[in-house]
């Protein structure tokens, strides 16, 4: 059996248990499976963007990025900490319940609980109150408006629901914590679940009840994920699928001349990076060479930005020395800028750290970045060149999350897009910072600096925001000159789609929003 007919059966295979098309229906493939059903299980894009079609927030994003009324329809500032949350009333839970405080009030206490892995996404959280059935108090560490955009991204449960099926403390992926939320859902959201098998097919179903305006003509989801970029293809192409929403770009050229279909395509908000374990030592026990921040230089001098972006990324991506994109609030041009690859200076520089032909580790993904396996298998080549001796370790991420975040990886990939604040100080509380309660919670490197930590705290607490974003341009200099991290670039996103799909919401977020989306014949 030829490769190409082996694809675009395994394409038939997994679409074949769907039911037959219509204009209502979407048949969506992704490029890997959900995590887990439990918002708060993971700090995952991918992963809250699909379950936002079940749950939602207090509030949200409008189409320009500006934050808008959703299960909350006021809030002010009370006090220099206390936000004064309005509940909008008569919006009921897919089970039919009521939505009211208590629901927030178990909601916020959950994600906020110690082992909550999404507890960095609201560092400036301190605590929350119930004032009557439809009114909240959130008490925050600082005054700053940037605990909106925090809180878009933290989906409201029913607190009852939670209590009866024993889910009051969050589950954790990386830990392989799970329980009822891992396979079960209550949201107030458009859709709601109707079915879920792993690694197969996610069925979701339009909840008529949703209290807002309907958008879409959808009466069901079904999201398939399909691993293997041909297969994608093929089941786009041979009609099995309406949309692919990771369209492999070495196919882009393919997919825009085939008839009937539709190529979407951009450069995102998320920033791909090579990242460091900072510990002490090594996991096979030897001191760690990644310490040495000539080591570090050497690494980012053996890579060649301009050749990944060439080779790989077929000239789509955005090569970059910023650890943010240019859209993210506290951008600086100044910090955008990198050397050409130089493999004789690395290997310069590892001679005078005393490190002469660096043999380590390097952990890779297959499912997560943009065509993360040929990006590590040229940086590996680039960095041999230049005096290392890296050995590859790549599998899918559910077998690759749990080491990053438990600091067994000696170097490996990070990617992130600064969601749901859209302001360096994601990057800068979430991953750059020492690990300590709710900031540097994506600190996989378990570095610390202390003057960057001493500018994020201050810059939690300006009110100002010229005088905060200043604050912050100086701490990401502070973790540029120490190659905490080496940018690589802002990553393209593509998506393609048959002509069934009539219009779609396509952002730089790179989050589906399913909500908007229309199809017809």
């Amino acid at each position: 059996m030829s490769r190409v007919k082996s694809f675009i059966l395994a394409a038939m295979a997994a679409a074949a248990i769907a039911v037959p098309a219509s204009a209502e229906t979407l048949r969506w493939g992704g490029r890997a499976d959900l995590y887990s059903l439990d918002p708060y299980s993971v700090p995952s894009t991918s992963n809250l963007a699909f379950l936002n079609h079940i749950y939602e927030g207090l509030v949200r994003y409008g189409p320009e990025f500006r934050i808008e009324p959703a299960l909350a329809t006021e809030w002010k500032l009370v006090d220099d900490k206390t936000w004064r949350f309005t509940l909008r009333k008569g919006v009921k839970f897919h089970d039919g319940a009521d939505f009211t405080a208590d629901d927030v009030v178990a909601s916020f206490t959950r994600v906020s609980d110690a082992t909550s892995p999404l507890r960095g996404n609201i560092p400036l959280y301190a605590g929350v109150t119930k004032v009557d059935d439809y009114t909240v108090d959130i008490a925050v560490t600082a005054p700053t408006s940037l605990f909106l955009n925090d809180i878009t991204n933290i989906f409201i449960f029913d607190a009852g629901w939670l209590k009866t099926n024993n889910s009051e403390k969050p589950t954790d992926v990386a830990t392989k914590t799970e329980g009822y939320t891992t396979m079960h859902t209550n949201g107030t959201g458009p859709f709601k679940l109707e079915s879920r098998v792993p690694d197969s097919k996610t069925v979701l179903v339009v909840n008529d009840g949703w209290w807002d305006e309907k958008k879409h003509n959808l009466d069901r989801i079904e999201f398939v994920p399909i691993a293997s970029a041909a297969t994608r293809v093929a089941a786009l192409l041979s009609g099995e699928i309406d949309l692919i929403d990771s369209a492999p770009i070495q196919d882009l050229p393919r997919l825009e001349s085939s008839p009937g279909v539709t190529v979407k395509k951009r450069t995102e908000l998320r920033t791909v990076f090579l990242n460091f374990n900072r510990k002490e030592k090594l996991e096979d026990g030897r001191p760690n060479p990644f310490n040495d921040i000539r080591v570090r230089q050497a690494v980012e001098a053996s890579v060649d930005r301009e050749l990944i972006n060439k080779k790989v990324m077929r000239g789509l991506a955005r090569p970059s020395g910023s650890l943010i994109a240019p859209e993210i609030s506290g951008y600086d041009k100044a910090l955008d800028t990198y050397s050409p690859a130089d493999p004789e200076q690395s290997k310069k520089l590892l001679a005078e750290a005393g490190q002469t032909d660096l043999a380590f580790t390097y952990t890779c993904m297959n499912d997560e970045s943009i065509n993360e396996e040929d990006i590590c298998s040229g940086i590996a080549n680039m960095m041999k060149r230049g005096g290392f001796k890296p050995t590859i370790d790549i599998a899918p991420r559910a077998v690759q999350t749990p080491k990053r975040s438990a600091g067994k990886a000696d170097m490996f990939n990070l990617s992130w897009a600064n969601e749901p604040t859209l302001d360096a100080y994601s990057m800068l509380a979430q991953v750059l910072s020492t690990k300590k309660g709710a900031m540097g919670v994506s600190n996989y490197g378990n570095w610390s600096n202390p003057e960057l930590d001493k500018l994020v705290a201050a810059a939690a607490q300006e009110p100002d925001n010229a005088k905060r974003l200043a604050l912050e341009g100086q701490a990401l200099k502070i973790a540029k000159d120490e190659v905490m991290l080496i940018p690589l670039h802002q990553q393209p996103i593509a998506w393609a789609m048959l002509g069934t799909v009539k219009s779609i919401d396509f952002r730089a977020d790179n989050k589906p929003r399913q909500w908007l989306t229309k199809m017809g014949q």
